[in-house]
């Protein structure tokens, strides 16, 4: 999802960053002049500061951040240990609130800005989240966190949203789910056009919280 989305960002002209984890083993082929990748570990969090910091002292301002780092794990409450939900903690929320923080506090400083996060419908509603507890946890953190940022921002035209994806389209979730129906699955394509609508000038008066992005089951 994440190369969806800088692939459509940079179609439509932006100067885009993407982080890679240290000793990433996915490859990233993307060759545009207004595309770099940076390594670094969302879960360090001076790490995380000092990344935004740069991308800003670089081009002078932040006009979204796309926050799409994350983790899966299923299990049930009787299988879910405290250290599984803490591992869960740091992939989706940590990762997240540590990108997130200073970008937000960038915005403010130049009163504009849009940041998106990646939530799921687990961690939206706990029907969906049954035998998925730790990871159900960690995402349900996800919209409180755009909840708090949004009531601090008011009057900033500054948004956070949570893009809400059903199963993605990815060759790992086709493997992973050998005999689901993909066809009802959400394209990743789908998501990062829908992330982009959101930047646009026509989508400015929306300020969605929550965008919801399903498939066709």
């Amino acid at each position: 999802m994440g190369q969806a989305v800088v692939k459509k960002f940079l179609a439509e002209g932006y100067k885009v960053t993407g982080t890679t984890v240290p000793n990433d083993p996915v490859k990233i082929d993307i060759n545009d002049p207004n595309f770099e990748t940076v390594v670094v570990d969302l879960m360090d969090e001076e790490h995380s500061r000092q990344f935004i910091e740069s991308v800003v002292g670089k081009h002078g301002s932040l006009d979204a951040a796309i926050l799409t780092v994350g983790g899966f794990a299923m299990g049930s409450v009787a299988e879910t240990k405290t250290a599984d939900v803490m591992k869960q903690y740091k992939l989706n929320f940590e990762t997240a609130y540590n990108a997130a923080r200073p970008a937000f506090v960038q915005m403010l400083k130049q009163k504009s800005g849009r940041i998106f996060i990646i939530g799921s419908r687990p961690g939206l509603d706990a029907k969906s989240g049954k035998g998925m507890v730790a990871y159900s946890l960690a995402k349900s953190l996800i919209f409180r966190l755009a909840d708090l940022m949004n009531e601090e921002a008011k009057g900033h035209n500054v948004v956070t949203s949570v893009v809400v994806p059903s199963t993605i389209d990815t060759p790992q979730n086709r493997k992973s789910m050998p005999d689901a129906d993909p066809s009802k699955w959400v394209k990743a394509e789908a998501i990062a056009n829908v992330i982009h609508f959101y930047c646009t000038e026509e989508a400015a008066v929306l300020r969605e919280p929550v965008i919801k992005v399903y498939n066709n089951a």
